[in-house]
């Protein structure tokens, strides 16, 4: 009688393995093969006699409205937006964890200036603050970085503040600070393996849309600037040809879904991983 429920767990806990092992083994083996099997193209040389071609030997995904090379550019694109999507994620950890850890121990007047300008960050949809940011900027992906940086990284701090505030209340931080340990070991050794689970759930989720954001603004001219290939600008220089080559969005907008619901997967899977809850009982 236990065996279907136990059965169903197994599914579930195993589950985001069986889909995103297979898939990247795939990626990686295609890009191994292209690179090594296929003729390498520039993703920038424009060869207007083979324009809009089909799927070939030579060509796998065909070529652009300019005759570059689908395939390069899809992976070049992928660099770019998976690239800078870390860097965003990086650069917002770096910044917000340390405020959070700072803000939450320490309290007092630090904790009180820092949900201020928490407040103030949080008072406008980050999405918009980032269009009027690029928008103030100009066009260009490190304004871009700086602008979803300048929206993603008090969501970090206020989630380690917020967990620092309740582990700081426990019996084993008040023995380390009647040992005679510094703030800085106790913030180190005691708190911030508590905040690494939380911290790493809240990325996860969070690069999905990150990449989402790169490429809604690539394609409306604000994040990577032509020629270089990116996912959403591939999506806007293809508008003109779908309905004679629909392929051309399909691709780099099959890639952006592949990307995010991997990044969402994982999420899941890190989330249950590290359930406080479940640990406790």
């Amino acid at each position: 009688m236990n065996e279907t429920p136990l059965l169903m767990e197994n599914l579930k806990k195993y589950s985001w393995k069986c889909i995103i092992i297979p898939l990247v083994a795939i990626t990686f083996l295609g890009v191994i093969i292209y690179t090594f099997f296929y003729l390498r193209h520039d993703a920038f040389m424009t060869d207007l006699d083979h324009r809009l071609q089909g799927i070939s030997f030579q060509h796998p995904l065909g070529t652009d409205q300019l005759g570059r090379d689908v395939l390069t550019r899809l992976l070049l694109g992928g660099q770019q937006t998976l690239g800078y999507s870390l860097i965003v994620l990086v650069i917002a950890l770096a910044i917000g964890m340390p405020f959070g850890l700072i803000s939450g121990f320490k309290r007092g007047l630090i904790d009180k200036v820092f949900m201020r300008i928490a407040d103030g960050f949080l008072a406008f949809p980050d999405t918009i603050v980032a269009i009027v940011l690029s928008g103030l900027l100009g066009p260009g992906i490190g304004n871009l970085v700086f602008a979803i940086v300048f929206v993603k990284w008090v969501n970090y701090a206020r989630l380690v503040r917020s967990t620092v505030l309740i582990e700081s209340q426990k019996d084993y931080i008040l023995i380390a600070k009647i040992n005679g340990l510094s703030s800085w070991k106790i913030m180190r050794k005691h708190l911030f393996p508590h905040i690494v689970g939380h911290v790493l759930v809240l990325a996860s989720l969070d690069l999905g849309k990150i990449i989402l954001l790169i490429s809604a603004f690539s394609y409306i001219g604000l994040g990577v600037q032509p020629p270089t290939p990116e996912w959403g600008g591939m999506l806007n220089d293809s508008r003109p040809y779908f309905q004679s080559k629909p392929e051309l969005m399909i691709f780099p907008g099959l890639a952006i879904v592949s990307v995010v619901l991997l990044t969402n997967m994982l999420g899941d899977y890190l989330r249950d991983t590290f359930d406080v809850k479940r640990e406790v009982k």
